[in-house]
């Protein structure tokens, strides 16, 4: 089971989705039968087992063992990811990009940002995942409290000066070239 997969395919992404399907995805976390998936969720043992053959179908479920009861086989699955993420590019093949946006200070540009870097990350993981790679990332997370909008223009001031030393330092027009995106947003209220 992956940690997490990034869906790019509108159609797993609409299986995925789908309300019993997305609960029975959640459930798989363990694995499970037909039969002690249904007992878990209350759901027919026959609608359950309709429900994880079009999971299975698009590779959101993958069998994780198989055990024999007399003359039966009973079929345990698990979810293929522990969590999955629906890229913008499944929802639509105009998913917002970001140098389509001319206000780079907008929420739209943000977002369509955030969108591409799904996308291209979400791409990148599947490929090193198949060639038994570990794809190599940075990430920096964290919160600041500003006390006003002057201490957060200058604080983006300094940033954007600290970046481009940092870039222009390290960049070589002959290296590998590596995305950087540094976003700021305020924490939603339910976040805190």
């Amino acid at each position: 089971m992956r940690d997490i997969e990034v869906i790019e395919d509108p159609h797993t992404a609409a299986t995925a989705l789908d309300p019993v399907r997305s609960r029975l995805l959640g459930e798989l976390v363990v694995p499970a039968s037909a039969a002690g998936l249904a007992a878990r969720v209350g759901i027919a043992r026959q609608k359950v087992n309709y429900h994880l053959r079009a999971l299975e179908s698009h590779g959101l479920v993958e069998l994780a063992e198989e055990r024999r009861h007399g003359g039966l086989t009973e079929r345990v699955l698990r979810a293929s990811a522990a969590s999955y993420v629906v890229s913008p590019a499944a929802v639509s093949a105009s998913a917002a990009e970001p140098d389509a946006e001319a206000d780079r200070e907008s929420a739209r540009y943000l977002v369509a940002l955030a969108g591409r870097l799904v996308r291209e990350v979400g791409a990148l993981a599947r490929r090193a995942g198949t060639s038994g790679r570990r794809l190599s990332t940075l990430t920096i997370d964290t919160q600041i409290g500003f006390r006003s909008a002057a201490d957060r223009a200058a604080f983006a001031d300094d940033l954007t000066a600290a970046v481009l030393d940092l870039a222009a330092r390290y960049h070589h027009d002959d290296g590998r070239p590596h995305r950087l995106v540094v976003a700021a947003h305020p924490v939603p209220e339910e976040s805190r």
